[in-house]
C-alpha cells in the first residue's frame, strides 16, 4: 500500500507536497496522478490548480494560496472559501489575514482529510514549501512528498537546450530574485552552464551581472517563457545582444514583463544548435488554437490527436440531443432486446450508446440485458462508450471507422449458424440510409429505431464567438456539412484568416457556399486523417517561412496580404 492510500489520522489529516512541474499537465508523475485522485482537499496557486485539477477526484475542494485568494472571501471577512468541484462551496476558519499557506494547509488537514499541496516544479526546489513542511512537522501532521519535474530542468528540455555535453559540463542553477553578488561572481568565474530562473524584464540585467562577473559579452544564451506549454517561446542570443533582442522581438517593455522566464548560459549549452534540437516548437501546429465543433467527449480522440502536434483544440459543440417525440418505438426495440427478437444490435454513435443506457436504467435494466445478443460499434469512441457501460462490442472495424466500413466486416445473414435474423439499430432521426441498406443487402431485418434527435446547439459563449469571427482562431475543422451550417447559424463565419479544413467534397461544397475558402482536404472521409491533413499544412507553412527567412506565425496572427474569404458574389 502507498503513503497516499494510508488512512488519514482522525485529527491531524495527511498532506502530501507534490511538485505539479513546469506546465505541461503530461508532466505529472503516476504518483501525483495517484495522490491527486485520492485527495479531499487541493491547495495550490492558481496556475497550478489548472495542471492538477484535472486529476482531482469529482468533489475535491479546492484552496487557492496566491493573491487572488482574497476575492474568494465574502465581503468584510478574512475567510477564503473551498471553491469545490461539483459547484457546493464551504468556508475554511483562517486565521485572518492568510499570511501564508502553512496555515491554509494545516486547517484543511484537520478532522483527518487527505490535502494535496501543489507547488509548481518541485516541492525540494521551493523554499515556502519546505518552511510548510517543517510547520507540519512541529504541528505532528504526517505528510509526504512528491517530486516533480523542476522547471530550471524542464523547461530548457522543451526549448531544445540540453544542459550537458558529451565532455560533461558543469551545470549552475541560480534564482536572479535572490542571488547575492557572491553568488554572480562564483557563476561568472566558471565556465560552465548557467540556468537563471528570472523574469522577462529583467533579463538582460541578469545578462550584464555575469558579463561584469567575467563571462565573454558573446557566450549564447537562450531565453524560453511559459515553458513546456504551447504558449512557449525561445529566443536566442548573447549576453551582449540579448537586450537588443529582446526590443526587436516587441516583448519589451511590456505589461507582461515580470512573466518568469528559464534563460540558459554557456558555450556548451547547445544554444547555438536550437535549431535542430527544438523538438517542441517546431510541431507542425505549435500553438495553434484549433476550432472542434463537437463536444469534449465526442472530440476526445481527436482533441489528443490535436494536442499531439502541439495545437490547441477548443471544442464547440454544433449540436445538441434531445429524446425522440414519441418513445414508444425505442421502448418496444428495448424490451425486444430482452425479449430475444435481435440477433444483432450496432451503435453507429456515442450518443446512440448514451440513449439506450438511459433507457435500460428507466426500466431498471443493466449490461446483463445484452446477454446472448452480438454488438456492433462503428468506431473506437462508440466502443469505448460500450465498454464504460460495462458491453464489449463483438465487432468494431478493422478499417475505415464508418458505416461503409462497418458494412465492410458485417457477416451476411446465415440461416444455419444464426437463429435470428434482426438487427435493432438505435440512431439519430437525420442518419443516412448506408448502414440498413447493406445490412438488408446481406440478408438481415433491421429495426432502424430513433433513438435521439439532433438539433441545433445553443450559441457558444460571447467570447468564442467573437474569436470565430474576428480570427482569434486559427484552424477549424469541419467534420460534415451540418457542422459548416450550424456553426455558422450559432457563431457566425470564421475570419478571412482562419484556415478551413473539410472532411470531404460535401462538406468543402457547404463550406464554400457560405463564402469559406477551403485550405485542407482530408484524403479520405476520417477525422484522423482530416487531423494529419492540417498538421501536413501547417508543416509545409512552417517550411516555406523558414525556406524565405520569414518568422513562423500562426495563421491568427494576421499580416498583411493574408488571404482573403472568396466571395459569394
Amino acid at each position: 500500500m502507498s503513503p497516499t492510500t494510508l488512512p488519514a489520522g482522525p485529527e491531524h489529516g495527511h498532506v502530501t507536497f507534490l511538485g505539479a512541474g513546469p506546465g505541461d499537465p503530461g508532466l505529472l508523475t503516476l504518483r501525483a496522478v495517484e495522490a491527486l485522485s485520492n485527495a479531499d482537499v487541493l491547495v495550490a496557486e492558481h496556475e497550478v490548480l489548472d495542471v492538477i485539477r484535472t486529476h482531482a477526484r469529482h468533489g475535491v475542494s479546492v484552496v487557492q494560496t496566491d493573491a487572488d485568494c482574497a476575492a474568494m472571501s465574502p465581503p468584510g471577512t478574512g475567510t477564503p472559501q473551498l471553491t469545490v468541484v461539483d459547484g457546493t462551496s464551504a468556508p475554511v476558519a483562517v486565521p485572518p489575514p492568510a499570511r501564508d499557506a502553512a496555515h491554509l494547509v494545516m486547517e484543511a488537514a484537520r478532522g483527518g482529510r487527505r490535502v494535496v499541496r501543489a507547488v509548481s516544479g518541485d516541492p525540494g526546489l521551493d523554499t515556502y514549501a519546505a518552511e510548510e513542511m517543517l510547520a507540519c512537522a512541529a504541528a505532528g501532521v504526517p505528510f509526504e512528498v512528491v517530486p516533480g519535474v523542476a522547471t530550471a530542468v524542464g523547461v530548457p528540455a522543451y526549448a531544445g537546450v540540453p544542459l550537458r555535453d558529451a565532455q560533461g559540463a558543469d551545470v549552475r542553477f541560480v534564482d536572479a530574485r535572490t542571488a547575492s553578488e557572491r553568488c554572480w561572481t562564483e557563476v561568472g568565474a566558471s565556465d560552465g552552464t548557467v540556468v537563471v530562473s528570472t523574469t522577462l524584464d529583467s533579463v538582460a540585467a541578469a545578462a550584464g551581472e555575469l558579463v561584469s562577473a567575467g563571462r565573454k559579452p558573446d557566450t549564447p544564451l537562450t531565453v524560453t517563457v511559459a515553458g513546456t506549454t504551447t504558449r512557449q517561446r525561445t529566443w536566442t542570443a548573447t549576453l551582449g545582444t540579448i537586450a537588443q533582442t529582446l526590443k526587436q522581438a516587441k516583448v519589451l517593455p511590456s505589461p507582461d514583463g515580470g512573466r518568469p522566464v528559464i534563460a540558459v548560459v554557456g558555450e556548451r549549452s547547445a544554444a547555438a544548435r536550437r535549431d535542430q534540437l527544438s523538438w517542441f516548437e517546431s510541431k507542425p501546429l505549435f500553438g495553434w488554437k484549433v476550432l472542434v465543433p463537437r463536444t469534449k467527449e465526442q472530440a476526445a480522440s481527436l482533441s489528443d490527436q490535436l494536442r499531439s502536434y502541439g495545437a490547441v483544440p477548443h471544442e464547440v459543440p454544433t449540436i445538441a440531443v434531445e429524446p425522440p417525440r414519441t418513445p414508444q418505438q425505442m421502448e418496444r426495440a428495448v424490451k425486444g432486446l430482452v425479449t430475444g427478437r435481435y440477433e444483432w444490435i450496432a451503435f453507429t454513435s456515442v450518443n446512440a450508446v448514451k440513449a439506450v443506457r438511459e433507457k435500460f436504467e428507466e426500466y431498471g435494466l443493466d449490461a446483463r440485458a445484452f446477454a446472448g445478443i452480438k454488438v456492433a460499434a462503428v468506431g473506437e469512441q462508440t466502443a469505448k462508450a460500450l465498454v464504460a457501460f460495462g458491453v464489449k462490442p463483438d465487432l468494431v472495424p478493422s478499417g475505415e471507422q464508418s458505416a461503409a466500413g462497418l458494412l465492410e466486416d458485417w457477416p451476411p445473414y446465415d440461416p444455419v449458424f444464426d437463429p435470428i435474423d434482426r438487427v435493432f439499430l438505435p440512431r439519430a432521426d437525420i442518419a443516412t440510409e448506408t448502414l440498413v441498406a447493406g445490412l438488408i443487402e446481406l440478408g438481415w431485418e433491421v429495426d432502424d429505431v430513433t433513438a435521439y434527435r439532433t438539433v441545433r446547439a445553443s450559441p457558444p459563449p460571447a467570447e468564442t464567438r467573437e474569436a470565430i469571427k474576428g480570427g482569434g482562431f486559427d484552424a477549424v475543422l469541419f467534420t460534415s456539412s451540418s457542422t459548416v451550417r450550424n456553426l455558422v447559424g450559432i457563431a457566425g463565419k470564421p475570419h478571412n484568416v482562419t484556415v478551413i479544413a473539410c472532411i470531404g467534397p460535401a462538406t468543402a461544397k457547404t463550406a464554400e457556399e457560405h463564402g469559406l475558402r477551403v485550405d485542407v482536404m482530408a484524403p479520405e472521409p476520417s477525422v484522423h486523417k482530416l487531423a494529419e491533413a492540417l498538421a501536413d499544412f501547417g508543416m509545409k507553412r512552417r517550411a516555406a517561412a523558414l525556406e524565405a527567412g520569414d518568422p513562423v506565425t500562426r495563421p491568427s496572427e494576421r499580416r498583411p496580404g493574408a488571404r482573403r474569404r472568396r466571395s459569394t458574389t
